[in-house]
């Protein structure tokens, strides 16, 4: 902790995914406005880990808060405090945010490194090469008939 007047990460409830993250300052976000704020919190993962910066859903819906980079990435080697880049989506409301105030969830997990090489060709796969929209969804869905 880089400010031992903040909590330390703690999660809400049991079987939570998300550790919460607070601003260690105090924010105002205009109406469309950002801002990377500190959370006073810096952590030392082990090599195969990473931590994820996710947006509260409670900010989302009650003020149209999220992230910029959502999620964001804690990689095992960086040592320096976790900052949030925070988005108002709202194009009328300001939000005030004070020391303290829940912004963030963290969520570490176990990763995978790859190693990538150069091919000539993939293999085929049922997908291909279908990408945004490939899976269906509402915009691609057959107009309703009369």
């Amino acid at each position: 902790m880089l400010d031992d007047q903040l909590p330390v990460p703690r999660y809400a409830h049991p079987g939570d995914a998300g550790a919460d993250l607070v601003t260690s300052i105090d924010v105002d976000l205009p109406p469309l406005g950002r801002a990377t704020v500190p959370t006073g919190v810096s952590i030392a993962l082990p090599d195969g880990y990473a931590a994820f910066v996710h947006p509260r859903s409670g900010l989302a819906s009650r003020h149209g808060v999220t992230i910029v980079n959502a999620p964001g990435t804690v990689d095992a080697g960086y040592r320096g405090e976790i900052q949030v880049t925070l988005l108002n989506t709202d194009p009328e409301q300001p939000v005030h945010l004070r020391r303290g105030d829940r912004i963030a969830q963290l969520v570490v997990q176990k990763v995978e490194r790859a190693r990538f090489v150069r091919a000539e060709r993939l293999p085929g796969s049922h997908r291909g090469d279908g990408g945004f929209g490939s899976s269906g969804g509402w915009a691609s869905a057959p107009a309703p008939r009369d």
